[in-house]
């Protein structure tokens, strides 16, 4: 099969080849980045990059990018890695702890920059058609259903979820390999000079420009510098599609694209190469008549609202510039569903937790998935449902290797397969340490779920849409409640960075997760602040911090309201008590005592005007000499406990009237904070809300 010529880059589709792991050597990387190569095994081999450490799935194989930012330095996890079994980074220093002696190192100036030269030279290894999508709404929906669209045709490569960053982008562009026919890159920018950076990586063949609009607009002076940045991705392209109903979107392609791109515009305006001539919305669905080189269409949409609809005719035009039949387009596009944007987690029965993921079936995004599913920590037991594989361009013994070496890497406890191929492979998962059960289909499935006993467990579900494995799904959701409170994981994500954009370097994060997460979930909610790195919990009873250690919580958690007969039930969970006042203080340190402890965690809170708990100044002096002498290290002795912060509680922070009154209590906290760190010899957290 060949490209239309009109798309002017005519680039061939390769068949299918038997594929092999794209593999480099370490020399031969640390030449592509003109990096320095202090190697202790020179003829090392990577096949998978690593930027984020809590991923790490393949560490023999990995070449890790110790990137640096605002928040984090990557350099910090070197050791933790090698301890792992990595042995190969990208680094900007060698580490001086000699954590890492027998490791391989690339020495460069900037990671980032040189995991971006390692996938442009990736890139430029295929000579296949390669889609790149920007615009301000709808990349990631766009590319999920053009991936469906063309996967009956076309082995596909696409960017995993919204990999769409300057990181994103080539951790995206490495997954193509010797079996890609057709790749799909989004890309996403924030600021003037990132495009220009990505742009060569990508180099589609196909651009599509899907909108422009408000978001993500801060780092642009205007929306006509904002859009002028986006078509940068699409400087060398092919072929342009687009909607020209947007008139200024009309009017700067016009003016900034080469002559040599062919503009393929879709829109009401006669001069539209696809052109609309009627749009008619009913309930769910929009009823749609076009002309295409002077033929016309009629076909329906299964969608009413106008960003489906504006996305579903980008993925049309896409597929005509592929030269498919726009019979064969039509009859695909009835069968479009929406795109889950997020991996769902649902309870479910028998105090299990489901994640669905039933929407897709490939392997960049069954390790996606894999890696959501190890997040969770509220149960040990891990099981996973996947059905057959479709499309992968794979002979099936190699693809179920690779999905058995995947399901190894992650200690999945049960594996459950669903369809004739996944089942006639079984040998595959013998390697597998563990419980493995196949069905021919859903049905057969459905037939035995009685005898499945499932339970205290977290279930994947993950599988292609043809299988129908919601059904899965609706047969292990808890049903007791009517009315359900959904919560956006991504979007307590999004609001946790956002305060951290707020603080100084180096501030630490404590997350209040008492009440359950204020009724949204509590492991879930503490699952996902503790992967994304907060510091410290903090609940209001013990019995709340024991809920989170039995859901696999690690993180250091302090109980505000610590009561002396939950002491053994507190320590046993390794639980950090507040000490808000004298007597608790006294009980808890007559407490240690008895039981020996040494060193234990503790919290202090001062009273500096709240009126409720804590120390109050008057109060100051005997604690003092007492945490002398009990949390003081000393040279015969070993300290019986060790304050963690010292904390306290603004009255009305909140009102402006009371502003004089809130800098005093901030003027009373430094002042006490200052007396107990005299006392104990070393500093602590400090901490006033």
């Amino acid at each position: 099969m060949i490209l239309r010529k009109d798309m002017t880059r005519q680039i061939f589709i390769k068949p299918v080849v038997n594929p092999a792991h794209m593999t480099y050597d370490i020399k031969h990387i640390s030449q592509l980045m003109k990096g320095d190569l202090v190697a202790f095994d020179a003829g090392a081999t990577i096949s998978y990059l690593l930027t984020d450490s809590r991923k790490l799935v393949f560490p023999a194989e990995t070449l890790f990018f110790a990137i640096t930012t605002k928040r984090r330095d990557g350099h910090e996890y070197i050791a933790a890695l090698y301890e792992k079994g990595v042995r190969n980074f990208v680094v900007n220093t060698l580490p001086q702890d000699g954590s890492a002696t027998n490791g391989n190192f690339i020495i460069v100036p900037d990671t980032i920059a040189a995991l971006q030269q390692l996938a442009l030279a990736h890139r430029h290894r295929f000579d296949i058609p390669v889609f790149g999508i920007t615009g301000s709404n709808g990349k990631t929906i766009v590319k999920e259903w053009l991936n469906q669209l063309l996967e009956p045709d076309f082995v596909v490569v696409r960017s995993p979820a919204s990999y769409n960053s300057q990181i994103g982008i080539p951790m995206s562009v490495w997954l193509m390999n010797n079996h890609s026919q057709l790749a799909i890159f989004e890309a996403g920018i924030s600021t003037t000079g990132e495009m220009e950076k990505v742009q060569p990586i990508i180099d589609p063949v196909i651009g599509i420009f899907t909108n422009i609009g408000g978001a993500h607009s801060e780092g642009f002076f205007d929306i006509d510098q904002k859009l002028s940045e986006k078509l940068l991705l699409f400087k060398d392209a092919g072929t342009l599609i687009y909607r020209n109903d947007q008139l200024l979107v009309d009017k700067l392609i016009n003016e900034k694209q080469k002559p040599s791109t062919r503009l393929f515009s879709w829109g009401l305006s006669q001069h539209s190469t696809f052109r609309i001539l009627s749009l008619i919305r009913k309930n769910n669905s929009t009823d749609v008549v076009a002309v295409y080189e002077n033929k016309e269409s009629a076909f329906n949409i299964p969608f009413a609202d106008d960003a489906s609809v504006e996305n579903v005719l980008h993925c049309f035009c896409a597929m005509l510039c592929m030269g498919i039949e726009p019979s064969v387009i039509i009859s695909r596009i009835r069968g479009l569903a929406p795109v889950a944007m997020r991996l769902e987690l649902k309870s479910g029965i028998n105090n299990s937790s489901v994640i669905n993921d039933s929407y897709s079936s490939d392997l960049s995004s069954l390790r996606i998935a894999l890696d959501f599913l190890s997040q969770q920590k509220q149960h040990s037991k891990k099981t996973v449902i996947i059905s057959d594989i479709l499309e992968s361009g794979l002979e099936t013994v190699v693809l179920y290797k690779q999905v058995s070496d995947l399901l190894k890497q992650y200690n999945i406890d049960r594996l459950i397969g669903i369809g004739k191929v996944i089942t006639s492979n079984a040998v595959a998962f013998d390697t597998l340490k563990a419980e493995t059960v196949f069905f021919d289909s859903t049905d057969a499935f459905r037939k035995a779920f009685g005898s499945l006993q499932f339970g205290n467990e977290t279930i994947l579900i993950k599988g292609a849409r043809v299988f129908q494995l919601e059904g899965i799904d609706s047969l292990l959701q808890q049903k007791v409640h009517q009315t359900v409170l959904e919560i956006d994981l991504n979007a307590v994500v999004h609001n946790l960075n956002e305060y951290r954009k707020l603080l100084a370097p180096g501030t630490k994060i404590m997350a209040m997760v008492k009440a359950f997460s204020y009724g949204s979930g509590s492991f879930e909610i503490a699952n996902v602040l503790q992967f994304h790195k907060v510091n410290y919990l903090a609940v209001a009873y013990t019995d709340e911090g024991v809920a989170l250690r039995k859901g696999g919580i690690s993180l250091p958690i302090m109980v505000m309201n610590t009561d002396a007969a939950a002491f053994d039930t507190l320590v046993q969970y390794n639980l950090e008590p507040d000490l808000y006042g004298p007597e608790i203080f006294d009980q808890f340190t007559r407490y240690l005592l008895q039981i020996q402890a040494v060193d234990y965690p503790v919290h202090l809170e001062m009273e500096t005007g709240m009126n409720r708990l804590g120390f109050s100044m008057e109060e100051l002096p005997p604690m003092l000499e007492a945490l002398k002498h009990y949390a003081r290290p000393g040279v015969e002795r070993k300290p019986l406990f060790r304050v963690r912060s010292i904390y306290s509680h603004l009255a009305a922070s909140e009102d402006a009237a009371f502003d004089e009154f809130t800098h005093g209590q901030f003027t009373r906290f430094e002042s006490m904070t200052v007396e107990v760190e005299a006392a104990l010899g070393y500093p602590v957290l400090k901490h006033i809300t």
